[in-house]
């Protein structure tokens, strides 16, 4: 779904010509980085200059470089942006499964995980931002590295977290939770995230066919030692 761009906030009237206040300040570090991510989706990253960021911003270029002293910081914060909304809902789940005291059927709440986690996936410009990112990997590895660690890897820690709440209920069976969430998450977004990258078409009802396989695989191997 897409939503139509908010007015660029440094067009507002600046109240007696005085500097911004902290939340005029807040609105247009967001609104500069929605559009960065725009532009960043739609041309890629060579093809993406502060001075085009700056136009479609409504900013002048000392604006931006006050905030970013380059393309590839800027290029890095709207990675962050993206993957804060990669995490939130795993986090929140992790939370809301350390904090339920009843039961829940664990299919359903994986079967809800990775839904979830599908849909961001296909996100508009997810794909076109991945393949960004891929392309300079070798340039910027440092990038790479925030990708894995802050991305990747702060989603499996929290996955890990839900799989070990199922089995301190004695639901499933996971001796190694960070593993476990690592291979589930690959099952289910792995060949999404691949077709994706190349911008192949995706078939809806098959990929819905797979990520219910994918959860029945997962749970009929965690469920074997309980």
């Amino acid at each position: 779904m897409t939503t139509a761009p908010h007015p660029a906030p440094e067009a507002e009237p600046k109240r007696g010509g005085g500097r911004p206040t902290r939340a005029e300040a807040a609105r247009r570090q967001e609104y500069l980085i929605e559009v960065a991510t725009r532009l960043f989706m739609e041309r890629g990253f060579d093809a993406t200059s502060i001075d085009a960021i700056a136009e479609a911003a409504g900013m002048s270029k000392p604006t931006v470089y006050a905030r970013y002293k380059d393309k590839r910081e800027l290029f890095e914060a709207v990675l962050r942006q993206r993957i804060a909304l990669w995490i939130a809902p795993l986090a929140a789940a992790a939370e809301a499964q350390a904090a339920r005291a009843g039961p829940e059927d664990v299919e359903t709440a994986l079967n809800d995980l990775s839904r979830t986690m599908l849909a961001y996936g296909q996100s508009s410009g997810a794909a076109m931002l991945k393949r960004a990112l891929v392309a300079q990997a070798l340039q910027f590895p440092d990038l790479a590295r925030l990708a894995h660690e802050e991305g990747w890897m702060r989603g499996v820690r929290a996955v890990a977290q839900i799989l070990d709440a199922f089995e301190k209920r004695g639901q499933i069976a996971v001796p190694e939770p960070e593993i476990a969430a690592d291979l589930f998450i690959s099952l289910i977004i792995g060949r999404s995230a691949q077709t994706q990258l190349y911008g192949l078409p995706v078939d809806p009802e098959m990929q819905e066919r797979r990520r219910a396989a994918a959860v029945r695989l997962f749970l009929d191997g965690v469920r074997g030692g309980v």
